[in-house]
């Protein structure tokens, strides 16, 4: 559904030069300093999955959407959307695909939320019965009637990106590009996007690309993380083989019945952070142990009666990819 080959973007900023007559000067004579914000970078989406593209800020994620999206020209490289070229075929792609800038807002500013609708509708051809029929199903999903006849300037946040979630599939694209759409809302408005965005995936086989910020976005929804950095595509795989990858370890809390003995000799991969009574605290490197192999070492130790397991957090594995 998605296809990027080499993608590279380089942004030329005119030098400002210093002294006197620099204006004039700049006018006849004007130097540039270049800079590459994407680097050859390439990778496929088969249609149905849900990706996250991730990256400190100034890695390259909204120049990499732009790009996959028609309003920025690549320097070089191809994008293909459904096997059409957006810059090409600019009319004929955009009907395919919906887009969500969670800073910007395609909504008329000042005019109801109900009138945008059918701006939109008109400008894409969707008939006005299927136009009720969809925002009947999006009121539903995104509890759109509470603020139905509000001015776009007068919503929050949440209530604007729910709005501009729904404008951005009135048209019923099979792709949806969605740049920080969570960004700066409370938990609930976050909980009703995610619900939103996963059931529009799951039973309508949308094609979805995220970047954020919010890594409990991309565990929750993504089948698939992209880690982008420095305009290099560093990663790209699920997220259990990017733990796997980072090696960050595996903590390990086991209760014990009675009294249990820990031998002098541990093997290096098992590390004790802790002992409060009956409870034993370790952490494991996961590549080098199986789950197995450790619980028997523990039960050596004593009458296990309870074990808990807690993976490293997703941000920590962020941290160690940038």
């Amino acid at each position: 559904m998605i296809t990027a080959r080499q993608l590279q973007k380089e942004f030329k900023t005119p030098v400002v030069r210093e002294g006197r007559f620099s204006g004039l000067r700049t006018l006849f004579s004007r130097e540039y300093v270049s800079k590459e914000a994407v680097r050859d970078i390439s990778f496929d989406i088969p249609q149905g999955e849900f990706v996250g593209y991730i990256g400190p800020n100034g890695a390259g994620k909204s120049t990499t959407i732009k790009m996959l999206t028609g309003i920025l020209h690549p320097t070089s490289g191809e994008v293909l959307l459904a096997g059409m070229n957006p810059h090409q075929e600019r009319l004929q792609t955009v009907r395919r695909l919906g887009v969500v800038f969670g800073q910007r807002s395609q909504l008329w500013w000042d005019l109801p939320v109900k009138d945008s609708y059918d701006i939109l509708a008109e400008m894409y051809g969707v008939p006005a019965e299927l136009k009720r029929k969809r925002l009947a199903q999006f009121a539903e999903l995104l509890d759109l009637e509470s603020f139905w006849s509000t001015p776009v300037r007068k919503l929050s946040l949440g209530q604007r990106m729910r709005a501009d979630l729904a404008a951005s599939m009135l048209h019923d694209p099979e792709l949806l590009f969605l740049d920080e759409p969570t960004i700066g809302l409370d938990v609930n408005a976050k909980r009703n996007i995610r619900q939103f965005l996963r059931t529009i995936n799951e039973e309508f086989g949308k094609t979805i690309l995220l970047t954020t910020h919010d890594m409990d976005d991309i565990e929750q929804l993504c089948s698939r993380v992209m880690v982008i950095n420095h305009g290099r595509l560093t990663y790209d795989g699920t997220i259990s083989s990017l733990r796997d990858t980072i090696g960050l370890p595996t903590i390990i809390r086991v209760t014990y019945r009675g009294e249990f003995h820990i031998p002098d000799a541990i093997p290096p991969a098992i590390q004790i952070t802790g002992v409060d009574g009956l409870v034993v605290t370790v952490q494991v490197n996961r590549k080098e142990w199986s789950t197995m192999n450790i619980l028997k070492l523990l039960e050596q130790w004593g009458e296990i009666i309870d074990v808990e397991m807690q993976e490293p957090d997703f941000e920590d594995i962020i941290h160690q990819v940038y």
